[in-house]
């Protein structure tokens, strides 16, 4: 169709020159040689290789006869329906496209799903098949893939009383727990609700005789063994429980005087009770204010009064002399 269109296209195209020719031969035989040169460069100006310019004068009049239009109307016809059959063309050509592409899905689809029936059926062909046929399939190598590596993965126990699972590629240690054992608790007694509170006074009362007679007698029995060793680390050993015995058996230490002076007051606030009175209880302030007043009275005793407030006097002295002014290097002496 479009080659048809092309060839009626062109006879358009020699119609209309010769109507220019014939019409250019006529007006010669009036004007002369020079006219007939200018009609031929008229003639030559519709072919598209010739690019030659014409003067004003000689522009050719239009042409009015009946075929000159009938060909002018055949050519707006043909353009007409070539744009019209390029239309059509561009749009059958997107239907053919979206119809391939759904032809092509379709074909993927039946591909696929055949695929998948290709597979069911060998797998219910290979569940019939023997583990001897299958090794000797795989000996000559047709069947070979490739097989990841099994990766440490941490076995696991189905429940919490079972044994744990073992790998069997792995060696068994020679000594090994086969039944778990449960877990080891360690206890402490002295922490223990059945035990009870702890009570320092009754300990001090029902323990005294470690503080009346075992520990000043080994006390004494490791100052003389400290004597014959000769080892570094045996005496210091020897040292440290030294020291903890002392710290033990020194009557005046802050937590003794402490409860010596709470379990005095108790005293006295049980026979005011039994009279009728309501109890006080003491502040930590009047407790330090009690011991600083037993320790005077301890050490008036010893006759150590005197050095001791000496000592005190000397710390207190230096205490205060760091927030004394300094004098400066300017000032001169008055």
């Amino acid at each position: 169709m479009v080659k048809v269109i092309e060839i009626l296209y062109r006879g358009v195209l020699l119609v209309d020159i010769l109507e220019r020719h014939a019409w250019l031969h006529n007006k010669d035989k009036d004007k002369g040689s020079s006219s007939s040169r200018r009609a031929r460069m008229r003639c030559h100006r519709h072919f598209p290789h010739h690019h030659r310019k014409t003067n004003a004068s000689t522009h050719r009049k239009p042409i009015t006869s009946p075929l000159h239009f009938a060909g002018i109307a055949l050519f707006t016809f043909i353009r007409v329906l070539s744009h019209f059959l390029k239309f059509l063309r561009s749009k059958s050509g997107m239907e053919g496209s979206s119809e391939t592409q759904y032809e092509k899905s379709k074909m993927d689809e039946s591909s696929s799903s055949s695929s998948s029936e290709d597979e069911e059926e060998l797998e219910k062909e290979l569940a019939d098949v023997t583990f001897e046929e299958l090794q000797k399939a795989r000996s000559n190598g047709a069947h070979a893939f490739f097989q990841k590596p099994n990766e440490d993965q941490k076995l696991k126990r189905a429940n919490k009383n079972r044994p744990m699972e073992a790998s069997s590629k792995k060696p068994v240690p020679a000594f090994r727990e086969v039944v778990q054992a449960p877990k080891k608790v360690i206890r402490d007694p002295r922490f223990e609700s059945l035990c009870g509170t702890l009570d320092t006074d009754g300990f001090r009362k029902r323990y005294n005789f470690l503080f009346e007679s075992d520990l000043p007698a080994e006390k004494e029995a490791l100052k003389k063994e400290l004597k014959r060793y000769k080892d570094p680390e045996h005496i210091h050993a020897i040292e440290e429980r030294l020291s903890w015995i002392d710290k033990q058996l020194k009557p005046g230490s802050a937590k003794h005087i402490d409860s010596k002076i709470l379990a005095n007051h108790k005293k006295k606030e049980r026979e005011a009770a039994k009279q009728g009175k309501r109890p006080f209880y003491i502040k930590k302030s009047e407790i330090r204010k009690q011991r600083l007043i037993e320790k005077y009275k301890d050490l008036k005793s010893s006759g150590k009064l005197e050095s001791f407030v000496e000592k005190r006097r000397r710390r207190n002295a230096a205490k205060d002399h760091k927030y004394m002014p300094y004098r400066r290097s300017g000032d001169s002496m008055e």
